[in-house]
């Protein structure tokens, strides 16, 4: 059966690479596969929990330029894009200012409640 010659209705003969091989031997080319993607898999969450120790670790001022600037030029390529399709200009700095301004406020005076409240908890 090795080294036999499968014959198709269309009188083609095609030959099977994977069952030249002995059986053993595929065995070890699929436990060497397997044991490949488990590796990597354990590589990608190492890593991922690595990058997520690290962000615990930063200060946060960092964190939030950090956010300050991907905002920015997530901003851009979205001003961009919205002027060739719609051929409007969009929102001026000042203006997008003034709703961040209002929309912040109220979120820190929540906060500050939410402070108060944990602390006279704690007390």
């Amino acid at each position: 059966m090795d080294t036999e010659k499968i014959e198709h209705t269309n009188g083609q003969d095609n030959s099977r690479p994977e069952q030249k091989k002995p059986i053993i031997d595929q065995m070890t080319d699929l436990a060497a596969e397997a044991a490949g993607q488990v590796a990597k898999a354990a590589v990608k969450s190492v890593a991922k929990g690595a990058k997520k120790a690290v962000a615990k670790r930063m200060p946060r001022s960092v964190k939030t330029a950090g956010k300050t600037i991907a905002k920015a030029a997530k901003t851009k390529k979205t001003a961009k894009k919205s002027v060739k399709r719609s051929g409007k200009k969009s929102k001026t700095a000042a203006e997008r200012s003034s709703a961040k301004k209002t929309k912040s406020s109220a979120g820190r005076k929540e906060r500050r409640t939410a402070k108060k409240v944990a602390k006279k908890r704690r007390a």
